[in-house]
């Protein structure tokens, strides 16, 4: 029997979620919000979905598994000692559930990316070929253990060891593994480049399965840094039972509008490149490039709540921005503006600010002293540096641009998307700002002194 494992990537978040057949009947895996693609991938391959299952109450996006139910009229599988406030078919450590007339998926407790973390073990005729390992077991690397806070982060990390040590002795060296995350989500302790693997690939590679217990907590802890901010509305939303999203265009913003709500406090996004924004931009707009992680940022660093409007050159990026918008619980932006920032401005002078090499700032230092500013996070800089930068992460630059002194701020990061965020932050703050857009590897080269761990 032929057995089709389908991948519907995300991969502006790093995770991916799978519909499953047979020819017949379907199965989903961790399905994010927008289920249409799910529902249209559905209908391609002309198959019902019947069952859903959850690996955990997802922390870096809102699920559509609820929404996906409701629409297809599919069991919803959810482990039974989540408390969540809707109705599903409550599944733990050893159930197996029928999918159409071959399919057989086992439900293997495998704690760790929380504790009640499930793994889908996946048997067609009687043969067990895969493994649904969500956020416990990834390629080359688990789900990150402390996302429920410090105070769970010791137990979990040890569970997070047993449950990988439990996949590799229950399933086959053949089996497929299928995890959610690990493709660029923060959700993943480590990042690999791989896109397949197998439970024995991984026995033979990933840390949690080649090293000892102490040795793989000590060096997975150490490898930890922050997480996103919105994180933590994540838990709640997929625990409520989040609704189908709507993706109708927001309402437009004429010029006049935009100006109000800039003075109003709210944040008004400009989706093009970094290159267009810093030859031209309305004052006081941000720039969060849809090129680069996008919602990932901006969901970090938006006081949650603020209302937002989405400058774009076409409805398609309006549209594409809502879809990732979406995806982590901002629903309805306030408006939106199409076209061009001269239309946007109503009239009113379009600001800017330089964009530069590393090069041209070591030459610059020649002449004049500048402040240099490090956006990248705590373990980037820990393994290089410019001697002399300021370091504040960019999460924490608005809550900290007080922090830094008066005078002309070069602002780089780890390959300019960034610091294209910070520069227009700060320029909308009324700072002198240039913004290197240009890969960090290319400091030391340029004649800056760059500090090695």
């Amino acid at each position: 029997m032929m057995v089709r494992v389908l991948p519907i990537e995300t991969p502006t978040l790093g995770d991916r979620s799978y519909l499953v057949h047979d020819g017949t009947s379907a199965f989903v895996v961790d399905p994010q919000r927008d289920i249409d693609r799910v529902l249209a991938l559905a209908l391609a391959e002309e198959v019902s979905i019947t069952h859903i299952f959850e690996t955990h109450v997802h922390n870096d996006y809102v699920t559509g598994g609820h929404a996906l139910a409701r629409v297809t009229g599919a069991a919803y599988h959810v482990n039974a000692d989540d408390p969540v406030g809707f109705d599903r078919v409550p599944v733990r450590d050893g159930d197996i559930v029928a999918v159409g007339h071959t399919l057989r998926v086992r439900v293997i407790a495998t704690p760790g990316h929380t504790f009640t973390h499930l793994s889908y073990a996946l048997q067609a005729d009687g043969e067990q070929i895969a493994v649904f390992s969500g956020g416990s077991l990834l390629y080359g690397s688990v789900g990150r253990p402390d996302l429920l806070g410090p105070a769970h982060t010791h137990d979990l990390v040890h569970h997070q060891y047993h449950s990988a040590h439990r996949l590799a002795r229950e399933l086959p060296e053949t089996a497929d593994v299928y995890p959610t995350h690990g493709f660029g989500s923060f959700c993943s302790a480590t990042q690999s480049g791989a896109t397949a693997s197998t439970i024995g690939a991984e026995s033979r590679a990933n840390p949690a399965l080649t090293q000892a217990e102490q040795q793989f907590v000590d060096q997975l802890l150490a490898g930890l840094d922050t997480w996103p901010a919105y994180y933590a509305h994540m838990g709640p939303a997929n625990s409520a039972g989040p609704a189908a999203p709507d993706l109708s265009p927001p309402e437009a913003a004429d010029a006049e509008q935009i100006r109000k709500r800039l003075a109003d406090g709210e944040w008004v996004v400009d989706l093009r490149s970094r290159i267009a924004f810093a030859a031209g931009h309305v004052a006081g707009t941000l720039n969060f490039g849809l090129d680069g992680s996008f919602a990932t940022y901006l969901g970090w660093l938006i006081p949650w709540g603020t209302p937002l409007t989405l400058l774009a050159e076409t409805p398609h990026q309006v549209a594409e921005a809502q879809r990732e918008l979406v995806r982590i619980g901002i629903d309805r932006p306030a408006a939106h503006a199409t076209g061009d920032p001269l239309d946007w401005a109503g009239g009113q002078k379009l600001t800017s600010f330089p964009r530069a090499t590393f090069a041209d700032l070591a030459q610059v230092r020649h002449h004049r002293p500048v402040l240099v500013l490090d956006t990248r996070r705590n373990l980037e800089v820990a393994q290089s540096r410019i001697d002399d930068a300021v370091h504040i992460p960019l999460h924490d630059l608005p809550r900290r641009l007080h922090d830094l002194p008066e005078g002309e701020i070069w602002v780089h990061c780890a390959a300019g998307y960034r610091a294209a965020i910070a520069a227009s932050l700060l320029a909308a703050a009324g700072r002198q700002v240039v913004a290197v857009d240009d890969d960090f590897a290319n400091a030391a080269a340029a004649g800056l002194p760059v500090l090695r761990q």
